[in-house]
């Protein structure tokens, strides 16, 4: 018994030691969303083809996509698998329908490194599925398999240790106050239907997850030092007159701001995923800052931020987990014209810039293929593209005298608002310039 504990250590050891390897010859904290609201996306083997020649370790899936999982089999590619809202209700209701829901959906062939249950579903509009979240996270552990959690796997062509953790991801709308960083405080409205799945997160390890968009802070103040701020350009800096601290850009505030309401609550040990963020580069004739150089500008010093490790200055020397918006353009998206342009590469495999993905020298880069129409049905539970930085003037966020909200790529807009912009409660991350 106790060679075999010897054994069973030193193959732990071994998987552990070799992730450690896989982590530090790959950008495996850097990932990308895969929306499907399109009807041009190429077939799903091109598509893993494409992300085997990059450097990106994580793909978002917002809902089961078995085909594109298939192929991405081998890749040591890890997925973060989401439950669309619609299915919330389901998961919720019983533990029986989230053992169906795991039995058919969580792939077996790729690592998974966690499950989102949910979209910005706290901020979705709909009342109904707030109180549902908690009952479905945790339906949902309970269904997945016998040591999914810390399961480690060997094939015969690739090892990986697969780590599944249940949590759902937020829009930066859950924030009642983040300016500057240091005074980030959640809603209070929202306490009733948080508070529980900050406390989900917290007993199993699991991350708190949430869209932050510096592209949308520079869309409503268009200044030019709020321009250089949002791509990670030289700045004065900005002062947080409650840390002391300095902040160049706006990411870092915006993530600082995420921490300092998770650490308010008493949440220290709650990590944080970034599961969207991005920039468009092109937009409409009154959205100036949707551009080609601009979205290189923030992808790419997006990336080599995340590449240096150099952490906040909240949390300095920590990397986070980020997920970019988005390995495609989605032509089918409603709204602005930067809504269907957040893509990093068109569908015919090919880049709409560089951001410095590319895989090792030697790496084969994918043949360009004919798209092939896909049938997809737009989720109603995805929206627009979510959030950035703002804050609404809603006294509950998401809903405005029981009236549902549309939600938008930068705040959530009364009805009837002729602006995406229009009587949003923007607030400008100012603090004092340096």
């Amino acid at each position: 018994m106790g060679a075999r504990r010897w054994l069973d250590a030193a193959v732990i050891s071994g998987l552990l030691q070799a992730l450690l390897f896989h982590l530090a010859t790959s950008q495996s904290f850097i990932g990308v969303n895969y929306g499907t609201i399109a009807d041009n996306l190429p077939p799903p083997a091109s598509t893993a083809n494409l992300l085997k020649s990059t450097s990106i370790g994580k793909v978002r899936l917002y809902e089961p996509q078995p085909d594109l999982v298939a192929a991405l089999a081998g890749s040591n590619i890890s997925i973060l698998l989401g439950v669309p809202n619609g299915d919330v209700p389901n998961l919720a209701s019983s533990p029986a329908a989230a053992s169906a829901w795991a039995a058919a959906n969580i792939p077996t062939t790729v690592p998974v490194s966690a499950i989102s249950v949910g979209n910005e579903l706290l901020n979705s509009g709909d009342p109904t599925l707030a109180p549902q979240l908690l009952p479905a996270m945790q339906n949902l552990l309970a269904a997945l398999p016998a040591g999914s959690t810390t399961k480690a796997r060997i094939s015969s062509q690739h090892l990986y240790v697969r780590i599944a953790v249940i949590s759902t991801v937020h829009s930066m709308a859950v924030l009642s106050s983040s300016d500057p960083p240091s005074s980030g405080a959640f809603h209070a409205d929202l306490a009733g239907s948080l508070d529980p799945v900050l406390d989900f997160l917290k007993q199993n390890g699991a991350p708190f997850m949430i869209n932050p968009y510096p592209y949308f802070a520079y869309a409503s103040d268009t200044r030019p030092e709020t321009l250089a701020f949002c791509l990670f350009q030289p700045n004065p800096g900005r002062v947080d007159a409650g840390s002391g601290l300095t902040y160049t850009n706006m990411f870092d505030a915006q993530l600082d701001a995420i921490r300092a309401a998770l650490d308010a609550k008493g949440y220290s040990g709650v990590d944080i995923v970034i599961a969207e963020t991005g920039w468009p580069y092109k937009g409409d004739a009154d959205e100036g800052g949707a551009t080609v150089d601009n979205a290189r500008a923030y992808n790419g010093n997006l990336v080599a931020h995340l590449k240096s490790q150099v952490g906040t200055p909240r949390t300095p020397g920590k990397s986070v987990d980020t997920y970019l918006f988005a390995l495609y353009d989605e032509d089918l998206k409603g709204g602005p014209e930067s809504e269907r342009s957040f893509g990093l590469y068109r569908t015919d495999l090919t880049a709409n810039y560089d951001i410095g993905l590319a895989a090792a020298p030697g790496t084969v880069a994918p043949a360009t293929v004919t798209p092939v129409t896909v049938q997809n049905t737009p989720q109603p539970s995805r929206g627009m593209t979510p959030t950035g930085y703002c804050v609404t003037a809603a006294g509950v966020p998401g809903t405005t005298q029981g009236q549902q909200v549309p939600q938008t790529s930068s705040c959530y807009i009364p009805a009837g608002a002729v602006s995406r912009r229009a009587d949003a409660a923007v607030r400008r991350l100012d603090y004092q310039d340096s």
